[in-house]
């Protein structure tokens, strides 16, 4: 089971921190307390710039949430049509040969589902098979992935599109002061990603896919997540998700790669969800690595944030591109998110 390709779409909008701080403290400005804390929560983000959906100044004449919501679709839509059509033409493919799309977003809701709508714009088959996933967040695109490599598994000549789409910045809720969404104001980005894999009868290039584990952690279900409301998507974000990070991943890891006859020494690439700077320290922390080892994902983070579930596919693009692994090397993907959980992925070049 082979990644063919991965291309990621962005938004045209591009802002600094600098830009987003001076609009915040602008909407802001009867709240002292906020807008007194608001450089250094923004600067502890570790994010210099990021793609928005929208012009900063629109965000602030949208009241309802319908109206982010429709935004959301317009948008979504021109990404990953996008994303769909860069990584198939990167693997050699057409819309035709497409047996199932895993579409994945946590930050809007459609019904039909986009990749439903998508399929009104690319000629896919009429019988192409569609399993839209709501809920799964920043794991999302590792979770994605696994799942298209199951059904991969057992369609040898199957092709199946991973798509990601999150469009964070139109979660934001200018009443809300709390402050995790003040905290996201400045940590997520907009973007889209899109994965080819493709089953063992189809010769292709790119990492295979040799195993996966989907880690659940019982009773962590306020860890992360939303509030969904009238007003639309309320953050829950705990502090607590970097010491998970720094308590599990690392043991999870190692046993998972035990049952492959691996130690966490033989992996000599990571593509890892950069949850946020104390995420990234923790994950570095729990599987014993120097940060060269996930620069790519600091690096992200800087450029583009936390892009949810279309970060780690965005990143796999970057090392494929950047840092191609050697014929043979082994890598692992991983990711954490809502329920609480973490998705491992082990790959091959």
């Amino acid at each position: 089971m082979t990644i063919a390709a991965v291309a990621s779409a962005f938004p045209r909008p591009y802002f600094e921190q600098s830009a987003v701080r001076a609009v915040l403290e602008r909407a802001w400005s009867a709240q002292p307390e906020i807008t007194r804390r608001l450089p250094k929560l923004l600067e502890n983000c570790g994010v210099e710039g990021r793609h928005f959906a929208l012009p900063l100044e629109r965000y602030f004449e949208l009241e309802r949430f319908g109206q982010f919501n429709d935004e959301w679709i317009r948008v979504a839509l021109e990404l990953g049509e996008q994303a769909i059509t860069t990584a198939l033409a990167r693997a050699g493919l057409e819309p035709r040969d497409v047996d199932l799309i895993l579409f994945s977003t946590v930050t809007g809701l459609a019904a039909p589902s986009l990749d439903a709508r998508l399929a009104n714009r690319l000629p896919f088959r009429s019988d192409v098979k569609r399993l839209p996933l709501f809920g799964l967040g920043c794991v999302a695109g590792a979770a994605a992935l696994a799942r298209a490599h199951d059904f991969v598994k057992a369609e040898p000549r199957g092709v199946a599109l991973v798509l990601t789409i999150e469009l964070c910045s139109l979660t934001f809720q200018r009443e809300d002061l709390s402050l995790a969404h003040v905290i996201s104001t400045g940590l997520f980005g907009d973007g889209a990603s899109c994965a080819v894999v493709v089953g063992e009868q189809r010769p292709a290039r790119g990492p295979r896919i040799r195993a996966t584990r989907s880690v659940f952690y019982p009773d962590t279900e306020d860890v992360m997540g939303w509030e969904i409301s009238e007003r639309g998507f309320k953050l829950v974000l705990s502090a607590s998700v970097p010491s998970i990070a720094r308590e599990r991943l690392g043991p999870d890891v190692a046993a998972f790669l035990a049952e492959h006859g691996l130690q966490l020494a033989d992996i000599d690439f990571w593509v890892c969800h950069p949850g946020g700077p104390k995420v990234l320290e923790g994950a570095q922390a729990s599987l014993g690595l120097e940060r060269d080892a996930l620069e790519l994902s600091w690096d992200s983070l800087r450029k583009v944030g936390n892009l949810s579930s279309a970060s780690v596919l965005y990143i796999l693009e970057r090392t494929l591109a950047e840092r191609p692994p050697k014929p043979g090397s082994k890598g692992v993907l991983l990711a954490m998110g809502p329920g609480f959980c973490s998705e491992i992925v082990l790959l091959e070049a």
